[in-house]
């Protein structure tokens, strides 16, 4: 079985719901139709009439659960909560109403109200919109600080990693994170890949020197993160700052770093900044054929995972999936 089945199995067994924002999106509309068919997850549908069926594209949509905000039971509930807290930040009434009423903040709302276990949006609206309903309705997991992202990447030979699969963090959110941010990336991302892959995270702070080959502001940050983590004693291996060749091959790890728990065998890649993430997941996709399932969010109080806006109806199923998995 590859790595795309056993997630959607796994997530199978597990009966999530989903809630699906962007409901006016032939995408969505086509993604929730599958999970509903395979039993992945049960899919809930946010829009307006109009657009839910403008979107179906003529499709039998009658199996599918779909909300409408405009006449929802509870919409004058969340408009309420809603309108209180933001008037803590100066927000008038009206303001927060016409917040509330847009679908993605209101599929959030939904998700923190517990008509579903996972919510995943991203094809229509930006990673910065899903970042933002997520901190404002949901806010962030207690005990973590720092919401970021991580990538599930599958590389076609299985080489490297579990049969091929590796978690890249962070390649979507922080632009240039500190020391105790790269440590709060690492502890959730070795985390949810025990999640989803059974596996035992060995973490590879990743950096252009290997064990101190280089002295530099840049590398200083990755090894105050190291030491950070290490005073945190996290309970899975990691190590840095290092080189992804001696993260990944096992005889040039031995050279750069022997001795190390990770080197030549690292599963989970930590980037020191956003560059470096969404530059080196993009190259590993295009160039070696990996496939690539992110950004996944983490960090928020309740599962609430992204999309790219060229994803198609295969991808939001895959994401619906490994999101259910973080639940």
């Amino acid at each position: 079985m590859n790595v795309r089945d056993e997630l959607r199995e796994k997530a199978a067994k597990l009966g999530r719901t989903v809630i699906l924002p962007e409901g006016g999106d032939e995408r969505t509309i086509k993604a929730a139709l599958i999970l509903k068919k395979e039993g992945i997850a049960e899919p809930v549908i946010v829009g307006t009439v109009n657009s839910v069926k403008d979107a179906a594209k003529g499709a039998d949509i009658s199996s599918l659960r779909i909300i409408y905000p405009e006449d929802f039971g509870d919409r004058d509930i969340f408009i309420k909560e809603h309108a209180g807290k933001r008037a803590l930040k100066g927000v008038s009434f009206e303001t927060a109403k016409e917040e509330i009423m847009n679908e993605l903040n209101f599929g959030a709302m939904l998700l923190k109200k517990g008509y579903g276990d996972i919510a995943v949006a991203g094809a229509v609206n930006t990673t910065a919109d899903v970042l933002r309903a997520g901190l404002r309705i949901l806010g962030t997991k207690e005990g973590i600080r720092t919401v970021s992202s991580f990538f599930l990447m599958i590389l076609p030979n299985g080489k490297f990693g579990k049969n091929g699969a590796l978690f890249f963090a962070d390649c979507a959110v922080i632009p240039d994170p500190t020391p105790e941010q790269l440590a709060d990336i690492a502890s959730a991302t070795a985390e949810n890949a025990k999640k989803l892959l059974d596996l035992e995270p060995r973490v590879a702070f990743l950096s252009f020197s290997t064990k101190g080959s280089a002295v530099t502001s840049h590398t200083e940050k990755i090894v105050n993160a190291v030491n950070i983590l290490k005073n945190r004693t996290p309970g899975f291996l990691f190590d840095g700052e290092m080189q992804a060749d001696a993260a990944l091959v096992e005889e040039v790890g031995l050279k750069k770093a022997k001795g190390s728990p990770v080197a030549g065998k690292a599963n989970v890649l930590i980037f020191p900044d956003l560059n470096s993430g969404n530059i080196g997941y993009k190259l590993v996709q295009r160039l070696a054929g990996a496939m690539a399932f992110g950004p996944i969010l983490q960090g928020f109080s309740k599962p609430l995972c992204d999309l790219s806006r060229g994803c198609s109806a295969e991808d939001i199923v895959d994401t619906a999936a490994v999101c259910a998995l973080m639940s």
